[in-house]
């Protein structure tokens, strides 16, 4: 009775460093990535054919580690009814944010999260 006390603990113990594991991201690991150097360049890449059904996500550097980090051009499966929006670096006053690729539904190029009227078709 004792080892099956033991190995239910050492079982619990194990399925709940699992769970600290698989975290939900907290408010300040979804923050913009705003920093003081600029990206390179993009590099040129070889676009394939296109896919029914999915969107060319192009490459696009990213910032990991202190430094920047090239991500290849993938395809995405479309979602009817958005616009895919690639990532971009925008500089503002010598800083520049990273705004990742996102999906808006009427295509302002506005989040939908903060978009007043998210679904008007008709903005320009």
């Amino acid at each position: 009775m004792k080892k099956l006390a033991i190995s239910f603990a050492v079982g619990a113990a194990s399925l709940l460093s699992m769970g600290a594991a698989m975290t939900i991201p907290t408010t300040a690991q979804a923050q913009p990535v705003v920093i003081q150097v600029a990206p390179p360049p993009p590099r040129a890449e070889r676009v394939p054919p296109p896919r029914r059904g999915y969107v060319w996500a192009p490459g696009h550097y990213e910032w990991k580690r202190g430094h920047h980090v090239w991500v290849r051009g993938t395809y995405v499966r479309a979602r009817p009814g958005y616009a895919y929006r690639a990532p971009e670096w925008r500089e503002n006053n010598g800083r520049w944010e990273y705004n990742r690729g996102r999906w808006d539904r009427d295509g302002d190029g506005v989040p939908n999260r903060y978009d007043n009227r998210p679904n008007n078709p008709n903005r320009n």
